[in-house]
């Protein structure tokens, strides 16, 4: 089984160099490149879809959209979140089951084609070859897109409508208002453990490991940094963009759209590289078990 969180007696420097040798090894880079591609086609079905759900249980989409926004706003550059706003102004000019059926469809389709790549990605940095059939591969994609859209929207439940759950929750069972307060702070851990436990199942059922191989874990390294290396490329990217913006002089009308497939592609490499860390800590887990020497 895997021990992700032990070096197997190696130090972290060491851990860190044999890391990037692989990134650069397993084409890190031009593998995030194409999850991109598939990250834009599924972002507005996506979008679309989560607005339209909501609003038949909440307030009116314009307010539901602009709450989303903001949220969004926490981690996407702010020309990226003009364009969304600007298409999602365009196509939820109209709600009904018709767009939910369609923004639920398309976005899987996007989706799991993207989650086809990173199991890909996944089996070359593990040095496994692909032995499922075509359709088993797409039937675990499809189920880890519909595992992840559930932990997303969870996480956006409790994200836009936390306090009025825990209003729920205080009513029902009797509470005072100090659960209320706690339960407003703890919404925030809530819906970043369900994030979490999504980079873990991408890691966990992705890649073709033979069972003996794997050990589920709620918590893994590599999913670990890989979200806190992507909320510091998010915020690295707005703030290189707030002080030197210069995509809308190089890339005009476009440039909105090449910093959103840029930080998508900054996503991608976040993604891939926690991947990375985990193979390799379980790579030498098992050669330490073997009795092999690690240089």
């Amino acid at each position: 089984m895997f021990r992700t969180w032990t070096t197997s007696g190696l130090g972290l420097k060491v851990i860190a160099r044999r890391v990037w040798s692989q990134i650069q090894e397993d084409d890190v880079w031009g593998h995030a490149a194409q999850l991109s591609y598939y990250f834009l086609l599924a972002l507005f079905p996506l979008l679309l879809f989560l607005m339209t759900l909501f609003g038949y249980f909440a307030e009116s989409s314009s307010e539901l959209r602009d709450k989303l926004l903001i949220y969004l706003g926490g981690v996407m550059p702010y020309s990226a979140v003009e364009l969304i706003k600007a298409t999602l102004d365009e196509v939820t000019a109209q709600k009904g089951g018709g767009k939910l059926s369609f923004g639920l469809l398309a976005a899987l389709w996007a989706a799991s084609n993207g989650m086809g790549a990173i199991s890909q990605t996944l089996n070359v940095a593990y040095e496994v070859e692909e032995r499922r059939p075509w359709w088993s591969v797409r039937l675990v994609s499809i189920g880890l897109t519909l595992l992840l859209a559930l932990l997303i929207i969870s996480a956006l439940v409790i994200v836009l409508y936390g306090g009025r759950i825990g209003d729920l929750i205080a009513g029902v069972f009797g509470l005072g208002g100090a659960f209320t307060r706690v339960w407003r702070v703890l919404q925030w851990p809530i819906a970043f453990i369900f994030l979490m436990i999504g980079f873990s199942s991408i890691y966990y059922f992705a890649p073709d490991l033979r069972q003996s191989e794997k050990r589920w874990e709620w918590i893994t390294p590599g999913s670990a940094l890989a979200i806190a290396l992507w909320l510091l490329i998010s915020l690295g990217f707005r703030l290189y963009l707030y002080f030197f913006d210069s995509y809308s002089a190089t890339y005009g009308s476009l440039g909105a759209l090449i910093i959103l497939m840029l930080w998508f592609y900054l996503t991608g490499v976040a993604i891939l590289i926690g991947g990375e860390i985990n193979s390799e800590l379980a790579r030498a887990a098992r050669k330490q078990t073997r009795g092999g020497i690690i240089a």
